[in-house]
């Protein structure tokens, strides 16, 4: 890991394809560019340089102008997105007659929240402009690492259905992210984590609140990875690829957390 990741401390990996390797599968992931990932609203210098534009255009064409987007209403119609108020009502609903034994991330009660979706119409509403909205909210239960799908009918209020998967690992939310970075950074292996931080910034490396993070799912394959990480893919396993706030990424790409087993370890060099 040390060795590794100070070869790569300060250069900032924009719009290239990061091979990922220790897998059976060579997986193809590209991180943003520094412009993306360290300011807020995309502000960069071109950005900057729109915004203060005030005359005419080369062409002689006046200035645009930015209208403000409509007031978001609480309820959807057809096909639009689901509203704040939709996204919020939705999971609250989910929320509830969750099994008692159902864990999160963090190993507090109930299922860990990972997205909330539009779902698809019945195959008999499909021609009816008043079919009822409903919000697809999938869940992950760390205790029987499972995925829970609950569909939520939003004009009734009520939960209509639940599926229950196992070895399905939909992408990571943030909340998995952080904690992925909270094992790695109290775990020795994360030492060198924690040495390319401070060399960076200064600064010693004690929250997953200094990083940005981006996580993919690791899955494990028969005799590619150690004995300790086996289980990825019934467990929920992450890589992840740390970015120094207003600063460089970092490559972890060796560790692989279990945040299922609360376990790290390090793929084998090859």
């Amino acid at each position: 890991m040390r060795t590794l990741a100070r070869r790569h401390l300060g250069k900032v990996v924009a719009g290239t394809a990061l091979a990922v390797a220790g897998t059976a599968v060579m997986v193809g992931i590209t991180l943003p560019g520094t412009a993306g990932a360290d300011e807020t609203g995309g502000s960069g210098a071109g950005a900057g340089q729109a915004a203060r534009q005030t005359g005419p255009g080369p062409d002689g064409a006046p200035p645009g102008v930015v209208r403000q987007a409509p007031a978001e209403g609480k309820k959807g119609t057809g096909s639009d997105p689901l509203t704040d108020d939709e996204l919020r009502r939705a999971a609250a609903i989910a929320a509830g007659g969750q099994p008692a034994a159902a864990e999160n991330v963090d190993g507090a009660r109930g299922a860990q929240r990972l997205s909330v979706d539009l779902a698809d119409p019945e195959a008999d509403e499909l021609d009816d402009p008043h079919a009822p909205r409903r919000a697809d909210v999938t869940f992950y239960d760390y205790k029987s690492d499972a995925l829970i799908t609950r569909t939520v009918n939003l004009e009734t209020g009520k939960v209509e259905r639940t599926g229950t998967q196992h070895g399905v690992q939909p992408p990571l939310s943030r909340a998995e992210n952080a904690e992925a970075a909270r094992l790695l950074i109290a775990d020795p292996l994360g030492a060198g984590l924690k040495a390319d931080y401070k060399d960076a910034t200064g600064h010693e490396l004690t929250s997953p609140d200094q990083l940005l993070l981006n996580g993919a799912v690791y899955r494990a394959i028969p005799g590619g990875q150690p004995a300790v990480l086996d289980k990825c893919g019934e467990h929920r396993c992450v890589r992840l690829f740390p970015k120094i706030v207003n600063g460089p990424w970092i490559d972890a790409r060796r560790l692989v957390i279990d945040l299922s087993a609360h376990k790290v370890a390090e793929l084998s060099r090859r």
